[in-house]
């Protein structure tokens, strides 16, 4: 079982652009993914999953110096951009990230990669199907077939998603959902709006430029509401939105 690893990555946003080349802890937020992932130890490869605007040079000046492999693609046909990706590669599922969640926990990773290897007949794995980790946390792994599946049907805004169609039309799919404790659904550590990388940096400046445990992190921000809050405001955007 080959799983794939791409990370979507693009300099433009509508909230806060340039936000996945921001520097944290002398790294990038986008070098923090990437490491999350190598570190997780399950990933039969990685790439970064781009387009081909000019501003995402950037991006690609950055996958060399981390040295990973990355694709140009469509801008918001963002499912196309990962056939794309995987066309020419060897690949049984892959495991989707976006480029703006910093404070990615390997052994997440390594979790949803191990179940997913266990389970026969899997289409789909996610944790948040059924969400308890805090935004910005979750894993998500989408199987050959029903990925192949999606991008024939797929219309609209689940072509921004890249794997809303299988979730949300399942079909004979099947689909499994991962649930942690303790149940943190209430709090964000992804990054799409300046309060939310005030509570970026201020996690990183406690911890370091390093990875986080999961528990560890939802223990530390639950201790201190007055760096839990600063985005307790933030409204996630509907997937229609995209």
């Amino acid at each position: 079982m080959r799983i794939v690893g791409i990370i979507q990555a693009r300099m433009g946003s509508s909230r806060l652009p340039g936000k996945v080349l921001r520097e944290l802890r002398g790294r990038s937020v986008l070098g923090w993914v990437v490491r999350a992932a190598r570190e997780s130890g399950v990933l039969d490869d990685l790439l970064v999953a781009t387009t081909t605007e000019a501003a995402d040079d950037a991006v690609v000046d950055e996958c060399r110096r981390l040295g990973v492999t990355w694709h140009r693609g469509p801008v918001d046909d963002v499912l196309t951009r990962f056939m794309q990706a995987l066309e020419g590669r060897r690949w049984d599922a892959m495991m989707r990230f976006t480029a703006d969640c910093p404070l990615l926990d390997p052994a997440l990773i390594r979790e949803a990669a191990l179940v997913y290897r266990a389970v026969p007949g899997l289409d789909y794995l996610s944790t948040s199907l059924a969400r308890t980790l805090p935004r910005g946390l979750d894993v998500e792994i989408a199987g050959r077939a029903a990925l192949l599946r999606a991008d024939e049907e797929a219309t609209a805004f689940h072509r921004t998603h890249v794997t809303s169609h299988i979730y949300a039309h399942p079909g004979e799919a099947r689909l499994l959902g991962l649930a942690h404790q303790p149940v943190a659904d209430d709090l964000r550590v992804t990054l799409d709006t300046e309060d939310d990388w005030r509570l970026i940096e201020a996690v990183a400046d406690a911890f370091g430029d390093r990875c986080v445990p999961a528990r560890t992190l939802v223990g530390w921000l639950r201790e201190r509401p007055e760096v839990s809050g600063l985005n307790a405001h933030v409204r996630q955007k509907a997937l229609q939105e995209a």
